[in-house]
């Protein structure tokens, strides 16, 4: 039997807690977002807001909305496979949508000069420094993949409700540092060059590799679930994050706007005079 507990489906409003609150969040996630790409095309015109930036954000927050509602939610409640459905479209599928739709810059385009300076102030103080340095972000992303899964923490997480809903904020917040630090189009106060983030990516993905292999083969893994359960949410992981990262990978070359190359100054005439400044 899978560890996932029993969840106390509480009425409010004829919707049970556990879907009414999750269903709330994601709306006004959603209105929230479009309420300020109005407000930006109402403040400029001509710039206005990105159709695709918008589009990005918004199915962003309908992947949220498929990993936290039913039919996806009540499976995986009882099944691992569903679990790591829900982890992909929570952990990496939504956070790549709602990264690429730039919610940041957006908000600095709708706030007074003065609480922009704030928010720009933030965003590049120190400990926002350690917190988008990719080895972080790998580390919180991925790293605690293994801590979930080789360790009792995914069977203590199945038995609290609370910490089950905890595990989601943590697989949301992090996929949307990793995707941010990698892709995102957001400025980032020390983002490396693009050959530095295709090494993490490329780190990320082996890892990812990895644990899903150990998962399937069942070597020292810590899941209390059927084996073809445990075996079903590997393949879930190894396919799926595949095709996760290989978007990621996409947006990420997107970025890469290679600096064209000055023009080199012509050489002087042989004989001519250097000593005196060329006219422009």
């Amino acid at each position: 039997m899978t560890g996932h507990p029993a969840h106390h489906h509480q009425e409010a409003g004829g919707l049970p807690v556990d879907v009414l609150l999750p269903a709330v969040l994601v709306m006004l996630l959603t209105g929230g977002y479009v309420l300020l790409t109005v407000r930006a095309r109402r403040r400029n015109a001509q710039a206005g807001w990105g159709r695709w930036r918008t589009g990005w954000f918004l199915g962003g927050c309908g992947l949220l909305a498929a990993g936290l509602l039913p039919p996806i939610a009540p499976w995986a409640h009882g099944d691992f496979r569903g679990h790591m459905l829900q982890h992909l479209l929570i952990g990496m599928y939504a956070p790549l949508g709602l990264v690429l739709g730039a919610p940041v810059t957006l908000l600095l385009r709708n706030l007074p000069a003065e609480q922009g300076r704030r928010l720009t102030g933030l965003v590049r103080s120190r400990p926002v420094h350690v917190l988008v340095n990719p080895v972080t972000a790998l580390t919180l992303s991925v790293g605690t993949l293994g801590l979930l899964y080789f360790t009792p923490l995914y069977n203590a997480m199945s038995a609290s409700t609370g910490l089950h809903w905890l595990l989601h904020v943590h697989f949301l917040l992090a996929g949307c540092l990793f995707a941010y630090v990698i892709a995102g189009p957001d400025p980032a106060p020390t983002r490396p060059g693009v050959p530095v983030r295709l090494v993490v990516l490329g780190v990320a993905i082996a890892a990812h590799a990895v644990i899903a292999q150990l998962m399937y083969g069942g070597f020292g893994i810590n899941i209390h679930a059927p084996i073809d359960q445990v075996q079903g949410g590997a393949q879930i992981m190894y396919y799926g994050g595949d095709v996760a990262e290989l978007l990621l990978a996409v947006a990420l070359v997107e970025t890469w706007r290679p600096q064209p190359s000055a023009r080199r100054a012509p050489r002087p005439r042989r004989g001519a005079d250097t000593t005196r400044p060329a006219v422009l």
